[in-house]
């Protein structure tokens, strides 16, 4: 099994409000320009057999920025498709359904948790096969699920994972046991 590189996408508006962004396509805000660009040095001492980037345009110039404009784009990174919760916050979904969380309420219009999992699985799977490090780059939701198929838990744990913009997260093996090596760890500032 090998190392894998995960970098969530610098900062948009969306992101930086909680408004919750999955399939509209949010252009990175100037600050999270400068944190993609200082990603490339921070991983800078690797060489990755493969980088791949979620075809959406904020993972996509996140990579770009960091120095890794040939990713290829799998469009099984996209982030959760929130069906009626797009654009919205937790809080403003609260105001219907006070006990409303992205981890447990139905996504109406949108995709399962399940489903998202089940498109994860897949490229679980490859990650697993890969002949060397791999550098991904994605989303928060979708990261924080991928994150806990490759421990083998259930996305749900996805919850516990809180995943900040343009931070970098190692996954590994220790003795055959899939491990979180590094989490949410963020770049230094300029």
């Amino acid at each position: 099994m090998t190392q894998v590189v995960l970098v969530r996408h610098g900062a948009t508006e969306w992101s930086r409000t909680g408004r919750h962004t999955g399939r509209t396509d949010v252009p990175l805000e100037e600050p999270g320009r400068d944190a993609a660009r200082r990603l490339g040095p921070a991983l800078a001492g690797w060489t990755f057999a493969s980088t791949v980037t979620s075809p959406l345009s904020r993972a996509a110039e996140t990579a770009a920025l960091a120095g890794f404009g040939g990713a290829t784009r799998d469009p099984r990174l996209q982030e959760w498709h929130y069906g009626t919760a797009e654009g919205r916050t937790t809080v403003d979904m609260r105001a219907t359904d006070p006990s409303w969380s992205v981890w447990t309420s139905p996504m109406v219009e949108g995709e399962t948790i399940e489903e998202v999992a089940a498109r994860v699985d897949e490229v679980v799977e490859e990650l697993r096969q890969a002949a060397g490090p791999v550098l991904v780059f994605a989303h928060g939701h979708l990261l924080r699920i991928l994150a806990a198929r490759w421990l083998g838990l259930d996305p749900h744990w996805g919850r516990a994972l809180l995943l900040d913009p343009a931070t970098i997260s190692l996954l590994g093996t220790d003795r055959g046991t899939a491990v979180i090596e590094r989490w949410n760890a963020p770049i230094s500032a300029p």
